[in-house]
């Protein structure tokens, strides 16, 4: 994305946006240097890059609602920012916005262990809001695998979910109230330390998104007791599509383990050569993990192994101690950091029906030779949110061009199948033009409604779900 050449107009109101931000925020919380805002140009998507207006860094709700506020009565459009984790582009600016980062917003507010929830601001990150508790026995389920990076707004954002989602759900199962500021400054409370909110499920609105609604500065948590213990089995196959057919008989046999992920043998073998985990050098592993009291893993290994033995395994082995687990699951969490090592990759985020596991995986196969691209696969196989890495060069010209439209078919597929376009990362930019693969117009122009009524103008976290020829007219309006 090219930068382009600001004019004297341009300068003019960025002058006066800049002076009016710092009449509420410090100047340490305004950052509006050319070769200081480099640094918000991109999220985790990096092949797309725009230098934004300027950026903002406020440390209290307070301090959101009045850059909002301002921006509001400026027509700026404003892009919420946790970490810039986001693989789907979802904090990518536009050259005429402000970001408004959370990332000084990272107090514990409030726990409470009789009633098992935390109240946090949202610049904390997924990983430390378990840190806050796990002394006293509890922990925060979701867990993706950015969890040490991650922050709680981007979770609520994307709805993420992790390894553990299989049993635990995602960030809607987890998160019971927030405190979020609409474009136009207003403060609002949604939920809170209760099972049920009242009247209409606006919480489940807002999760999800996508920071198309408000910016939330705030969440109210579920947290949990620890389990009494808990142990993961590796499972190696020499083949993706038998490991695929293992995953959907175990999910048949109506066990739950708290894991189910797979990895195929580009991603093992990265994952391997960086975190050294032992890993078994095969064409499909899958890392099954249950928890219980000791008598309870051993019943759900004991089915869990009687069901991968008849697929004919190549390896399967018991973490025999903690260590042992930690190290299996490292490997895991390493996976995409592994292989941006070895190679320029988009990561996909497209959900298919377990029992398409086979299916889907050997298409994918197929169409990486059609398209001359390699594919490595890691994902949550438990709910079939696949994780497809496409490699590529982004040193060659239309290497960039050919891995989106081989995404893009693999995004059709999982739509085709019963799934849909995303189950973590969002749409962003990603897959924005593909929402009408799965969406109807009418599906679209209800989805679009709802943004009307929080954000009219559409000034927040603009070019992003919606595909551009549906939603061109609504800011202009």
């Amino acid at each position: 994305m090219e930068m382009p050449v600001p004019d004297a107009r341009i300068m003019a109101r960025k002058a006066r946006i800049v002076e009016r931000l710092l009449e509420v925020l410090p100047e340490r919380s305004v950052i509006h240097d050319p070769m200081e805002t480099r640094a918000y140009e991109c999220d985790a998507l990096t092949a797309y890059r725009c230098p934004p207006l300027c950026a903002v860094l406020p440390s209290s709700t307070s301090e959101v609602s009045d850059v909002l506020r301002i921006c509001h009565e400026e027509g700026v459009p404003v892009v919420p920012r946790g970490s810039g984790t986001s693989l789907a582009g979802g904090a990518l600016p536009t050259a005429d916005c402000v970001i408004l980062g959370v990332s000084r917003l990272t107090d514990v507010l409030e726990t409470d262990y009789d009633n098992r929830f935390i109240r946090v601001q949202t610049g904390r990150t997924n990983l430390s809001v378990t840190g806050a508790v796990e002394a006293d026995g509890f922990f925060y389920a979701p867990d993706p695998s950015s969890q040490l990076a991650c922050a709680i707004a981007g979770n609520i954002a994307m709805n993420s979910g992790g390894a553990h989602c299989l049993k635990y759900g995602v960030t809607t199962n987890n998160l019971m109230g927030v405190t979020m500021v609409q474009m136009d400054g207003t403060v609002v409370e949604i939920g809170g330390a209760h099972l049920e909110a009242p009247r209409l499920d606006l919480l489940g609105v807002i999760c999800g998104s996508e920071g198309q609604l408000g910016v939330v500065t705030e969440a109210t948590l579920r947290i949990l007791a620890k389990p009494e213990g808990a142990r993961p089995v590796l499972i190696g196959y020499e083949s993706s599509e038998v490991a695929g057919a293992c995953v959907s008989d175990i999910i048949k046999a109506g066990v739950l383990p708290v894991a189910i992920e797979f990895m195929d043998r580009p991603c093992i073998e990265a994952c391997e050569a960086f975190a050294k985990a032992g890993y078994p050098m095969c064409e499909a592993l899958l890392i099954i993990e249950v928890e219980g009291s000791p008598a309870e893993i051993d019943e759900q290994l004991g089915v869990i192994k009687q069901i991968a033995r008849r697929h004919n395994p190549v390896e399967l082995r018991e973490a025999k101690d903690a260590e042992e687990a930690g190290r299996i699951w490292l490997g895991r969490k390493s996976a995409f950091g592994a292989m941006g090592q070895i190679n320029d990759y988009i990561c996909l985020d497209g959900t298919i029906p377990v029992s398409s596991l086979p299916l889907v995986l050997r298409r994918i196969g197929e169409m990486s030779k059609e398209y001359g691209l390699g594919v490595a696969n890691v994902f949550h196989a438990g709910d079939g949110n696949m994780h497809p890495l496409i490699l590529f060069d982004a040193n060659k010209p239309g290497d960039l061009e050919l891995c989106e439209a081989f995404g893009a078919d693999i995004l059709r597929l999982c739509v085709e199948v019963g799934g849909c376009l995303t189950g973590e990362h969002g749409v962003g930019i990603e897959k924005r033009d593909l929402m009408t693969v799965q969406f109807a117009p009418a599906d679209l122009e209800a989805q679009m409604a709802v943004k009307d009524v929080f954000d009219p103008a559409w000034l927040l976290n603009p070019a992003k779900v919606f595909p551009l020829s549906a939603s061109a007219g609504r800011r202009a309006a």
